[in-house]
């Protein structure tokens, strides 16, 4: 059995997650989604635009964000003022109100990738029939971040919580997914 002065003399190892962040990342500020949003419309990134402002307003996880289909936003061709989805994890359906510039974003992207319903409204690189992982959705998150300079370890890796934190800071009170489906 060792004694107290061989454990003290004795290299203690480092744990493992030391030096990372553990727990819940804060979810981005205002100022941080303007900058992201102001970013890609410069940028003319019409689908990243509508896949932002998408995400943000519908507080959907990112597996449900990237399986919608164009009928589901867009059933004749133009945004919804509200929408219906049903939650993979859940199975429950979310109602989410679409705002003037996420339902404008996602006319522009319909009108320039020629999209038609009953296909995914967010694609990826395997082909226009299948719909965008999650780790492309991931990497684009982090790509945003990036571009504003934020550090994508420290900040939130879903946006599921920043509709959420923008109301909050607005109204001054706590927003549940119920009130976020109601008109301001």
């Amino acid at each position: 059995m060792p004694d107290e002065d061989s454990l003290s003399t004795e290299a203690r190892r480092i744990p493992w997650n030391k030096v990372k962040l553990i727990g819940a990342k804060p979810p981005l500020r205002p100022n941080q989604v303007w900058s992201i949003r102001t970013r890609l419309l410069i940028e003319r990134r019409t689908r990243d635009l509508a896949l932002f402002n998408v995400a943000i307003d519908s507080k959907l996880r990112g597996c449900d964000v990237v399986a919608l289909r164009v009928e589901d936003v867009a059933p004749n061709g133009y945004a919804l003022d509200r929408a219906t989805v049903r939650q993979k994890k859940t199975g429950r359906p979310v109602k989410f109100e679409l705002t003037d510039q996420t339902r404008q974003a996602v006319d522009d992207f319909l009108k320039e990738a020629g999209k038609r319903p009953g296909e995914y409204l967010f694609t990826g690189r395997r082909g226009c029939d299948r719909a965008m992982t999650t780790r492309q959705y991931a990497r684009l998150l982090a790509d945003w971040m990036a571009s504003i300079g934020l550090d994508p370890r420290v900040l939130a890796h879903s946006l599921r919580r920043t509709k959420a934190t923008l109301i909050c800071r607005r109204t001054g009170k706590f927003a549940s997914r119920s009130a976020l489906a109601r008109p301001h």
